[in-house]
């Protein structure tokens, strides 16, 4: 079999010279009933706006038009490919058993090349044609139209094997380009219109991403809805929102996903520096992956995925994440409006971002500003009146010549003294950022004490005296914990205590006001020490005070119980007193 004459190359200016010709061929058919039938194909197309629809219909009525028994519509990416594939005539049953469908190469690309219909009376015979896939059924005659929008080829139309047995002719060529021809427009405003409805839908959500990041909503709660919609709107089938970590330099991890194997691949790390992933990081440019298992992205390529979307979180230079799109490997690339369009989103999303973090600074430094105002006010206004209170009631003392009276007074005087103690406690707390509490030295006894209430029986007291995170150095500090934690393991272990106060306090010199000894008392009521055995247990406790140049001693409880008392010196290191708050 031979290849037939091509027609002249289309333009879609030449429909009306297309339908004079379709007038002049085949008298079989009247020319009232070929342009009836023509021109209700024509209608039928143009009746929706859904593009999916419109191309199925043109396939259908290219299919009925030339007699053709199988009919299959190419929608053309920008390589050259078919990003989305319409058969006719092929039942689901055989569309289950064929491997792939077309994916736009070899002899189906010549009308899309040429820009003009190709009609062979055996496809097999062409030079291009590479063999049909596994499950295709076997096909000979053919005719390929391109279809044109707006000057531009939009797809490829193919018709195979003619149900009476013959080969395509003039006239089905001529009928069939008029009709694509026609439907061009039709393709056109569909296609806009679903450009436009998709426009719509990202715009909304990008919106309400920015009013709840803006109305006060957890990151995470909008980057979860950022990831669902993008997954929906970008007709995906994964949506991963992969974040840096400052713990793990190098890496993103995905923090945020949506789809069927979300919980499989939350938590995953992929490297900056070798993957796609990283340089869409870096670079604050959107990606396109036509695979997946190019882009050093292990998290979806062994689970089957292949085309993949990548876009950055933010702007050039100031790039929060990546949001990462990944279809099945059977799927066809994302469209180039959808990477656009998602491009677009995500950078509002990360502008969003931006500004919800800006607010919160501007909300976590009023709070700090706040907290500093109330330390000051405490100490420059209650504890110097507590003072005036407590050294008044003192010079009082030598007056009162009745005992009891001076006892009463006395108790006074010391609940002042503790009052006052509790006081600078709480105005070094308030000096400590929120976010730095978990992890300062009073954040890190309150959380070790809290740790070891299991073991203990009971939840410890604790009170916390002094400027215990301004004055006690990092290394003294570790070696505090460490001597706390040991501590309560020993109550744990031999004390079978109900009740245990765990105290830490800086004690300051009179005069200046500066640190001189960090001091940690452990009590409890427990069975308290026996009179003779073995402490080989406490003697750690002893080198480590010894280390430091201080000294440690455990000894039973006035009313039972035991006491250790653990103290060593406080380095000074030239900052001012706390006496001269400012």
């Amino acid at each position: 079999m031979t290849e037939l004459p091509q027609s002249p190359r289309l333009s879609p200016g030449r429909l009306e010279d297309l339908l004079t010709d379709v007038n002049g061929l085949s008298p079989g058919m009247s020319d009232q009933a070929r342009m009836r039938s023509l021109l209700q194909a024509v209608l039928t197309i143009g009746g929706d706006l859904d593009l999916a629809t419109v191309l199925r219909r043109l396939t259908e009525m290219a299919a009925r038009l030339a007699g053709a028994r199988y009919a299959g519509l190419g929608v053309v990416d920008e390589d050259g490919g078919f990003s989305e594939f319409i058969p006719v005539g092929i039942t689901r049953e055989q569309g289950e058993q064929i491997a792939r469908f077309p994916h736009g190469k070899g002899v189906l690309a010549a009308p899309l090349y040429g820009r003009s219909p190709l009609r062979l009376s055996d496809l097999r015979d062409h030079a291009d044609f590479g063999g049909f896939p596994e499950g295709h059924p076997q096909m000979s005659t053919f005719l390929g139209v391109p279809i044109q929008v707006r000057g531009e080829v939009f797809g490829n139309l193919y018709l195979t094997e003619k149900t009476d047995g013959g080969e395509f002719d003039e006239e089905d060529e001529a009928v069939v380009t008029a009709l694509a021809t026609a439907a061009g427009v039709a393709i056109e405003n569909a296609r806009l219109y679903e450009e436009a409805r998709l426009r719509e839908r990202w715009l909304t959500a990008s919106t309400e991403i920015t009013t709840r990041l803006l109305s006060g909503a957890a990151a995470d709660e909008v980057l979860a809805y950022l990831a669902e919609q993008a997954r929906e709107i970008g007709g995906a089938d994964t949506a991963v929102v992969l974040l840096p970590d400052p713990r793990a330099r190098g890496h993103l991890f995905a923090e945020i996903a949506d789809g069927p194997v979300a919980q499989e691949i939350l938590g995953t790390p992929v490297e900056i520096h070798t993957s796609a992933c990283g340089q869409v990081y870096e670079s604050g440019e959107p990606m396109s992956v036509p695979d997946l298992r190019q882009a050093n992205c292990p998290m979806l390529t062994h689970r089957g995925y292949g085309p993949g979307l990548l876009v950055p979180l933010g702007t050039p230079g100031n790039t929060r994440g990546v949001l990462l799109l990944g279809k099945l490997s059977e799927r066809a690339p994302f469209p180039a409006a959808v990477r656009r369009m998602l491009h677009s989103f995500s950078v509002q999303a990360g502008i969003a971002l931006e500004l919800a973090e800006a607010r919160r600074d501007t909300e976590r430094l009023v709070v700090l500003e706040e907290r500093d105002r109330i330390a000051k006010d405490l100490h420059d206004v209650v504890i110097q009146r507590l003072f005036a209170s407590a050294m008044t009631l003192m010079s009082t003392m030598r007056l009162i010549t009745s005992q009891e009276a001076g006892e009463r007074v006395q108790r006074t005087i010391d609940e002042l003294d503790a009052t006052i103690r509790e006081i600078r406690s709480t105005i070094f707390a308030l000096q400590n950022p929120p976010s730095r509490q978990d992890t300062s030295l009073r954040g890190r006894i309150l959380k070790l004490a809290e740790n070891t209430a299991h073991s203990l029986g009971c939840h410890p007291g604790v009170s916390l005296d002094g400027p215990i995170d301004a004055s006690v150095p990092d290394e003294v500090g570790e070696q505090l914990l460490a001597v706390l934690g040991e501590a309560l393991s020993n109550v744990a272990r031999h004390a079978h205590a109900t009740e245990v106060h765990v105290s830490v306090s800086v004690e300051e010199t009179a005069t200046t006001g500066r640190p001189t000894t960090l001091a940690l008392t452990v009590t409890d009521n427990g069975v308290g020490l026996p009179e003779e055995g073995r402490r080989s247990g406490l003697r750690n406790l002893d080198d480590r005070a010894r280390a430091l140049g201080g000294g440690f001693s455990a000894r039973r409880g006035e009313t039972g119980g035991t006491v250790l008392t653990w103290k060593v010196p406080v380095p000074d290191d030239g900052t001012p007193p706390f006496d001269t708050f400012q």
